[in-house]
């Protein structure tokens, strides 16, 4: 019974870590349609939102029936909770970059950024995926190296998303109304997703450490509604 229950905790972590994949994956693309005006790009990433759903789903299944069928206690319950919470982050990440391929998708044949901003969502974009990618990472190799780079292309991510209000400020009257929405949400999506990236790092350091001090503060606000 125990050899099942390790293979079917190993099975958590496969899933969690092909989630992490397609997130990366999927803000990659995103990004590229956005900044190409890329609209089969856009419309490959809002159609394979889906596998990312469906990942959760089968993994969520298979943890409450660990909680059910095998009543874990201690590592092992801390385990199942923290795979749960972490796969609806993933989720979210997913979610995020198919609302910037939405967005690119929307405003197709033209580009959705500014001619100004274009290189400020580059570089969200880099930080972006780059966070994204080290999250699978550190889910495979658990790994708590990978978290500060994961904080750091939060940090980044933050520090752009200002920069995005501070361009607008400057340049309310050369944008349109439409570009300023686009821009606005567009910067909130990018922000969001390295907060969900942050979130399942520091529950993967708790998890190794078991140190509370390294989860003492979520990546996001609970209080927000990505």
């Amino acid at each position: 019974m125990r050899e099942l229950f390790t293979r079917e905790l190993d099975q958590v972590g496969v899933d969690l870590v092909q989630m992490a994949s397609h997130a990366a994956t999927a803000i990659e693309q995103a990004s590229t349609a956005l900044q190409t005006a890329d609209l089969a790009l856009a419309e490959q990433v809002i159609d394979a939102d889906v596998a990312i759903d469906d990942l959760e789903r089968v993994l969520d299944e298979r943890c409450v029936d660990l909680l059910a069928r095998q009543s874990p206690v201690a590592g092992d319950l801390r385990l199942v909770v923290t795979a749960l919470r972490m796969s609806a982050s993933i989720e979210r990440m997913g979610d995020l970059a198919r609302h910037i391929a939405q967005v690119a998708r929307g405003r197709y044949p033209q580009r959705a950024v500014p001619e100004s901003l274009t290189e400020t969502f580059d570089q969200m974009a880099t930080a972006a995926t780059a966070a994204a990618r080290s999250v699978a990472e550190l889910l495979q190799s658990r790994d708590v190296q990978r978290a500060s780079q994961i904080e750091s292309a939060d940090d980044t991510l933050d520090a752009l998303h200002r920069d995005t209000f501070r361009t607008m400020l400057t340049q309310k009257d050369q944008l349109s109304s439409q570009e300023i929405v686009d821009v606005t949400l567009l910067g909130r999506y990018y922000e969001r997703f390295g907060d969900h990236a942050v979130s399942v790092a520091r529950r993967v350091s708790y998890l190794v450490t078991g140190d509370p001090a390294d989860f003492t503060t979520e990546g996001y606000s609970n209080s927000g509604s990505a």
